[in-house]
């Protein structure tokens, strides 16, 4: 996010194209416009009762049949007659459904995810308002609610969270929330007969993040090959003036009951997300290094973070801006054995926000998302190769790759698959295909475009398990699962190149 690494000739070229000043960018300012736009949306359809679950609850007594409700002419008609629960659909059946309310409050809204595997058996972690509640996915794909964790302090709709070993670590933008360790085996004795409502200073350990505003965290990762935990985005707005400048924070987890602060990388300011994994690739100066690939607002940003000790602590092996650049969001490496490539998403190249300053260059300023494919096979000089450009109108979020798969989260349209593993061979991204997706709000269906490049409503965040069930999160109905009709699949070019 800062600026110190580049040319100024650049950073004068690359500011006026993006309709955005590096100032902005630091400050804060872009960050806070793009959380208030979305605040301001969501309040708007609270108030007109858009997002009342009661529309949409008991699905178990009204759905089409009581297994899977397969897709069929492109629509998943998950109860009779109703145009409101009836989905557009490509390879991508619905298994089960239920609202917020009934897997936790009432009047909470969705975000974040994550998955739990354990001898064979599924739970998911859904992220809330409120808190974060517990479920099973059956053998069968149905969704059976365990219980909740209440938000440590401070109920805001942002919550994000990751696995570490068998612990989950949640973390949030509320004031004072910090970091939640949960021991997620305490899942497994519970029945859905008599879910239980967890301790939120009993049931957990806590970390306390004591940046800017103290608690505040955007996102959470976790590297289980190295056993630790960093969170990004820190402290909010006044983060970004602190020690660690909004930068990544890392969290020492050798034990998972005292987990605890041991440094931060704060080189290159705020960060919003990131992968931390050890690389393996053609770099050979890099193999086996702990590295995280940085999303930070307006460029990717690669961190060798070997030394996590310090303030200051891992160093910068690239920081690159790129054309359409408005708001680096997320991304994964497309194979996390032999790392070549990255899918990224620009949440803000879209143009939500104002139009008129959506960078002039962005391909996905009409609307229709695009998927930046980034070639890294030199650390030290990343470059954007190509990119997938989408065939419906959407805002793009989350995704991420299993077996040269890309699945996303991309807000009103649902959850879409591409197929991203020819990109080693044609990594102008010419032979990306589309080949499943599930949208999660019928509302924009008949839009030009067939949809809104909107973030009102629909999913930032899902999580994809072994058995090929996909369990969707979305901010205004609750939770789908769904599966792809090949179950877990392969990208057709996986593993040839």
């Amino acid at each position: 996010m800062k600026w110190s690494t580049i040319a100024t000739a650049a950073l004068v070229s690359l500011a006026s194209a993006s309709g955005l000043t590096p100032e902005e960018y630091a400050s804060g300012e872009v960050m806070d416009l793009m959380m208030s736009a979305k605040e301001e949306a969501w309040a708007k359809h609270r108030a007109a009762g858009d997002y009342n679950n009661d529309k949409w609850k008991d699905f178990h007594k009204k759905r089409a049949n009581k297994n899977k409700i397969e897709c069929k002419k492109g629509r998943v008609e998950a109860v009779p007659g109703d145009a409101d629960q009836t989905y557009k659909c490509k390879n991508i059946d619905l298994y089960d459904f239920k609202t917020h309310a009934e897997i936790g409050w009432a009047g909470a809204e969705g975000s974040g995810s994550w998955g739990w595997t354990y001898k064979g058996r599924e739970f998911i972690a859904i992220g809330q308002t409120n808190g974060t509640s517990f479920s099973e996915v059956t053998k069968n794909g149905e969704l059976k609610y365990l219980g909740r964790l209440p938000a440590h302090n401070d109920s805001v709709i942002w919550r994000e969270m990751d696995v570490i070993k068998d612990h989950i670590v949640i973390g949030s933008e509320g004031i004072g929330h910090g970091l939640q360790f949960f021991d997620l085996k305490k899942l497994l004795k519970l029945s859905p007969k008599n879910p239980k409502t967890f301790d939120k200073i009993a049931d957990v350990a806590w970390v306390n993040l004591t940046q800017g505003i103290a608690g505040r965290s955007h996102t959470v990762r976790a590297n289980n090959e190295k056993n630790y935990v960093a969170a990004f985005g820190c402290g909010g707005r006044l983060g970004r003036n602190d020690t660690c400048a909004g930068g990544p924070i890392f969290i020492n987890t050798d034990d998972l009951s005292k987990p605890y602060v041991e440094g931060c990388a704060p080189q290159d300011g705020y960060t919003h997300d990131a992968q931390c994994i050890v690389y393996r690739g053609p770099h050979k100066k890099y193999y086996g290094r702990d590295i995280c690939y940085g999303y930070n607002e307006d460029s990717l940003t690669i961190y060798d973070v070997t030394n996590k000790k310090g303030v200051g602590a891992a160093s910068i092996i690239s920081r690159t801006p790129y054309t359409g650049a408005s708001y680096t969001h997320q991304g994964w490496v497309t194979d996390i054995k032999w790392q070549t490539h990255i899918v990224m998403d620009d949440e803000l190249d879209e143009g939500q926000i104002d139009p008129s300053r959506t960078a002039p260059e962005s391909p996905a300023k009409d609307g229709f998302a695009v998927t930046y494919i980034w070639d890294i096979r030199n650390l030290e000089a990343p470059k954007v190769s190509g990119y997938y450009k989408a065939t419906t109108r959407m805002v793009d979020h989350n995704q991420y790759v299993y077996d040269g798969l890309a699945y996303q989260s991309n807000y009103q349209s649902g959850l879409r698959i591409l197929d991203v593993s020819s990109i080693p061979r044609y990594p102008d991204g010419s032979k990306v295909e589309e080949i499943a997706y599930f949208d999660v709000f019928p509302g924009d269906d008949k839009q030009p475009g067939g949809g809104d490049a909107l973030w009102d409503a629909g999913t930032w965040s899902h999580f994809s398990f072994d058995s090929g069930y996909t369990v969707i999160n979305t901010i205004d109905r609750g939770v789908f699962v769904v599966r792809p009709k090949w179950g877990k699949g392969k990208g057709k070019w996986y593993g040839k190149y």
